[in-house]
């Protein structure tokens, strides 16, 4: 498994759970999801988020927030 391998799963069970198109996580939930703070590798890792239908739409450093879209 990768290293945000962890994260990837939490994000497809919210996005199953809540039926939802998109949803914002911040830095900090990501880090309880996967237990270490968020690295400039997750820049690479995140294409890995593709093969489970979905993206990272937006990164809002100032705010801290990850925005993950579902794809078709």
């Amino acid at each position: 498994m990768s290293k945000y391998g962890h994260l990837w799963m939490y994000i497809d069970l919210i996005f199953k759970r809540y039926n939802k198109e998109k949803i914002e996580l911040s830095f900090n939930q990501i880090k309880d999801a996967t237990g270490f703070d968020i690295d400039h590798s997750f820049l690479t890792y995140k294409k890995e988020l593709l093969d489970y239908g979905y993206k990272v739409e937006k990164i809002k450093l100032k705010d801290k927030i990850i925005i993950f879209l579902k794809i078709d």
